[in-house]
């Protein structure tokens, strides 16, 4: 049976407007995936929607989405409000939970750049509902004081030529106390553009929800 894929939509309020996405929905979902993109991208991302693409084709349903609205991501200071975006990325959490085809789906979360620390502080106000994180080259050092406080098992993918944001996920990933693993890809840089770097990045985000959404146990 072919995938569903079908425009999704947030209302953020009578005058904050409304959030754009697409969510795909494979005939038997194994879990559902939630992406947080970065600063400067949307849910068109084409590096995010090679990897959606994996997963959904691995049986996950995925949902692409914008954290700001067009107006909003015209002042580059939201790019990087961190607290916004996880409280958009936790509302869209949220928003799923009352669909009735999504809603006991095991749920992890795919952050890229920026999106990896909201990934990562929505997992914390989220608690158990998150049952695991995969950071691609993010900034998970960007969440602070929150890092201490994921519970959900995390991946930290980085480009073995993406120096400087290798050497902050190795930071972050000291202040972790769940369970955390990072993967460097070699040969790759900030946005994996080499030959097959991201394919790697899909194939290991694809074993970690494998390992992680089929189960409800959580570091703690």
């Amino acid at each position: 049976m072919p995938h569903t894929v079908e425009d999704w939509t947030m209302p953020l309020g009578e005058e904050e407007g409304v959030l754009q996405g697409t969510l795909r929905l494979p005939p038997v979902p194994r879990g559902l995936v939630a992406f947080v993109h970065g600063s400067g991208s949307s849910r068109l991302s084409p590096r995010n929607r090679f990897v959606a693409d994996a997963l959904g084709d691995a049986g996950f349903a995925t949902l692409l989405f914008d954290l700001l609205t067009a107006a909003e991501a015209e002042d580059r200071r939201n790019v990087f409000d961190i607290p916004r975006l996880a409280h958009r990325t936790a509302a869209a959490c949220t928003t799923l939970r009352c669909d009735p085809r999504t809603a006991t789906l095991p749920l992890g979360l795919f952050g890229a750049s920026t999106g990896a620390a909201a990934s990562l502080v929505a997992a914390t106000a989220l608690g158990d509902a998150v049952r695991a994180v995969v950071s691609r080259g993010g900034r998970p050092d960007l969440a602070g004081d929150a890092l201490a406080f994921v519970r959900a098992p995390t991946l930290l993918i980085v480009g073995a030529e993406d120096a400087d944001v290798l050497a902050l996920n190795r930071v972050a990933a000291a202040e972790m106390r769940c369970t955390v693993e990072l993967i460097v890809v070699p040969r790759a840089s900030h946005l994996f553009e080499e030959p097959g770097a991201l394919e790697a990045v899909a194939r290991h985000a694809a074993a970690w929800f494998r390992r992680w959404l089929a189960t409800s146990e959580t570091a703690s």
